[in-house]
C-alpha cells in the first residue's frame, strides 16, 4: 500500500481555497516553485488537473470544486485535534464519570462530593457502582474511570494516592447486656457477628487477627453493605466491627453503642486508584482533586501506620492514635 503523506492535504486545500499556486504558497509559507512542484504531484496522484488557467487567473476543475469542503473540513479537524487543549474550565465540563465505591464512601464523602460538584461542575455526572474483585481490569479496559477502596495486590501499572484513613471499632445496640460494659476479647468471640464484606469474600484481616491468636469467631450473617450491618446490629445481639467514621455519623440514628475492640487493629487507608492513560486528563484530574479535597474535609485527621493491603497484616507496636495532616489546618 502506498504511504499516505499527509502534508499534501494541506496543500490540496490551500491551492483549493486561494485558486492559485501563488497565494497557496503564501498560505502554507512555501516557495512559488515549491507549491508547484506539489499541485504537479497532486495532479498526478488525483489524475486530475485541480487548477487550469482562465486568462490571468486559474479556475477550479469540477472534482476540485467538489473536493473543496472535504478537504477544508478534514485539515480543519485535523489542526483542531493537534491543537493544545485550552484552559480547564470545571464549570464547562460536562462528563459522566464511573466511580466504585462502597456505601461508606458514599456515607462519609458522598455529600461534600455532590456540593463540591454542584458548585463548580453542575454538568458533571457520576455514576457510581460497587466495588469488585475486577475493578483494575474496569479501570484498564476503560469501562470505569477511578475507584475507591482498599486493594490487595494491585496491577503495577495503575496508579493510587491515599485517600483518608479510619479505624475500627466495635456497635452495639444500646439495650444489648454487654453495650455499657468493657468488651473483653472471651466476650467479643462468644457473640455472633455481623460481616461487612462489600466484594463478598468471607474472612478478612479481623479474622487474620484473631486467628493469629488461636481464636475463630462466629459469623451469622455477612453482608456487603455497611448500613444494613447497622441495621442488623440495632435490631439483634449481633456485634459489629465497624469503621469508625461511618458509625460516629450514623450509630447514634440507629440506637447503636460504641465501643473500643478488645484487641489492637492496625487502622487502614482508603486510596483513590486508576488507569495512567488518564494521568493528563484534566477532567479526570478534576474529580481526583474533588476526592482528595472531600477527604481533607470530611476526614482530615490522619491515623498512624494505616494498612493499604487487604490480606494479613500484623499490628504494629506502638499506639495508633490520631494526628491532624498538615493539610487539614
Amino acid at each position: 500500500m502506498e504511504q499516505l503523506d499527509l502534508s499534501i492535504l494541506v496543500n490540496l486545500d490551500a491551492l483549493l481555497q486561494e485558486g492559485s499556486v501563488t497565494g497557496a504558497a503564501r498560505r502554507v509559507g512555501l516557495s512559488t516553485p515549491a507549491m508547484s512542484h506539489a499541485l504537479a504531484r497532486i495532479r498526478e496522484r488525483l489524475g486530475d488537473s485541480i487548477l487550469v488557467r482562465s486568462g490571468r487567473g486559474m479556475l477550479l476543475t469540477p472534482r476540485a470544486a467538489a473536493l473543496k469542503p472535504r478537504v477544508h473540513s478534514i485539515v480543519t479537524e485535523a489542526r483542531r485535534t493537534l491543537e493544545r487543549e485550552g484552559p480547564f474550565v470545571a464549570r464547562e465540563l460536562a462528563r459522566t464519570f464511573v466511580v466504585h465505591v462502597t456505601d461508606y464512601v458514599l456515607t462519609v464523602l458522598g455529600l461534600v462530593v455532590d456540593r463540591i460538584l454542584r458548585e463548580e461542575a453542575p454538568a458533571v455526572c457520576i455514576r457510581f457502582v460497587p466495588n469488585s474483585q475486577d475493578d483494575p481490569r474496569h479501570l484498564r479496559d476503560g469501562e470505569s474511570d477511578l475507584a475507591v477502596g482498599i486493594y490487595g495486590e494491585l496491577p503495577q501499572e495503575m496508579r493510587s494516592r491515599q485517600l483518608l484513613t479510619d479505624r475500627h471499632i466495635c456497635v452495639l445496640r444500646k439495650d444489648h447486656p454487654l453495650a455499657n460494659k468493657r468488651l473483653s476479647l472471651d466476650q467479643y468471640v462468644r457473640l455472633s457477628h455481623i460481616q461487612v464484606a462489600p466484594r463478598g469474600q468471607p474472612g478478612g484481616y479481623l479474622d487474620d487477627v484473631l486467628r493469629e491468636k488461636g481464636l475463630v469467631r462466629t459469623v451469622a450473617r455477612a453482608v456487603p453493605y455497611f448500613v444494613t450491618a447497622l441495621q442488623f446490629a440495632a435490631a439483634t445481639d449481633y456485634v459489629l466491627t465497624i469503621s469508625e467514621r461511618i458509625a460516629v455519623k450514623l450509630a447514634p440514628s440507629f440506637g447503636l453503642k460504641m465501643i473500643e475492640a478488645p484487641m489492637e487493629l492496625r487502622p487502614y487507608a482508603l486510596s483513590l486508584v486508576w488507569h495512567p492513560r488518564l494521568d493528563g486528563d484534566a477532567g479526570h484530574r478534576f474529580l481526583r482533586e474533588v476526592f482528595t479535597r472531600a477527604a481533607r474535609e470530611t476526614a482530615g485527621d490522619q491515623h498512624d501506620k494505616p494498612r493499604t493491603r487487604l490480606g494479613t497484616s500484623k499490628p504494629t507496636s506502638g499506639p495508633t492514635r490520631k494526628r491532624r495532616s498538615r493539610q487539614a489546618k
